[in-house]
């Protein structure tokens, strides 16, 4: 530990700002709480709002883990968790499990979480309405009056277009039949998992100065038609060429010899525990 900055680098008033926020946002779901963000040893829009969050509530008795797309070792994760890790001194992990501080961009693990832990969510754009308005008085009344009629229409010009909806990632979710609100840019396949989690989902923009949540067993919606329900990527009939494992999100790579296509797991960690076989939770 680096004992020449604070414990988790902000000073404590600090991270007293941030908590109030961030307990603002957990007790009304889906509501963007602005915060005041501060300066931090790196460029905002590279997880300046998530690492903000684990700063402020990070304890010495907690467990880290830092993921980037799937990934435990991209250099994005490794900074973070060195960073957190170096003005804190705690124990960091690759094991879904065994974290009780998860933060991540882009994904939610495939080990379903539970409500010892916290999931820290990376956010460039926290305002889903910002695609159709640009003004942030406008969206904040269409959000006051739960106007949110241009929502299903960006959908439904999508549908019309191409067929279907096409939102890769950031599909817009209601919570708590309250807010529209933007998951972060996980893919499609992953929100499902927001609802009624056993574990508390944070979510924090740096950038954008903004923090919301998604409480333990609260329910999270993405929004869709009746004609045309919600549908997350599909893999049937595809498994990871590594461990085997199929109805996890993978990726869809090219092998640069034979021209082939394959899938891997886009959760490393969970794609090493199978291989490794340490059943993540119990599942053969």
């Amino acid at each position: 530990m680096n004992t020449a900055y604070n414990f988790a680098f902000f000073d404590e008033g600090s991270k007293r700002e941030i908590r109030r926020a961030t307990l603002k946002a957990i007790a009304i779901p889906g509501y963007q709480v602005p915060f005041a963000s501060r300066e931090m040893p790196i460029g905002r829009g590279w997880g300046t709002g998530g690492l903000q969050l684990t700063l402020s509530l990070i304890g010495k008795n907690d467990v880290l883990k830092v993921i980037d797309q799937g990934s435990d070792e991209s250099v994005n994760a490794v900074n973070i968790k060195k960073l957190v890790s170096d003005t804190t001194g705690v124990a960091t992990t690759d094991r879904t499990t065994e974290a009780t501080l998860i933060q991540s961009r882009h994904r939610i693990p495939e080990v379903p979480l539970k409500k010892d832990q916290i999931l820290i969510l990376q956010v460039p754009l926290p305002e889903p309405l910002r695609y159709y308005e640009p003004s942030e008085n406008e969206t904040k009344k269409l959000h006051a009056e739960k106007e949110y009629s241009g929502a299903w229409l960006m959908l439904f010009e999508q549908i019309m277009k191409y067929g279907s909806m096409t939102t890769g990632a950031d599909h817009p979710v209601m919570v708590h039949d309250r807010y529209v609100m933007a998951p972060s840019p996980i893919p499609r396949f992953d929100n499902p998992k927001m609802h009624e989690s056993e574990a508390l989902i944070l979510l924090g923009a740096g950038r954008e100065k903004k923090v919301y949540a998604v409480p333990p067993y609260t329910k999270v919606v993405s929004l869709d038609f009746e004609d045309y329900p919600f549908e997350p990527e599909s893999f049937e009939d595809k498994h990871c060429r590594l461990c085997g494992r199929a109805g996890v999100f993978l990726d869809e790579l090219v092998d640069e010899v034979t021209n082939e296509t394959f899938y891997q797991c886009n959760d490393t960690s969970y794609c090493i525990e199978t291989l490794n076989e340490v059943e993540p939770f119990g599942v053969k």
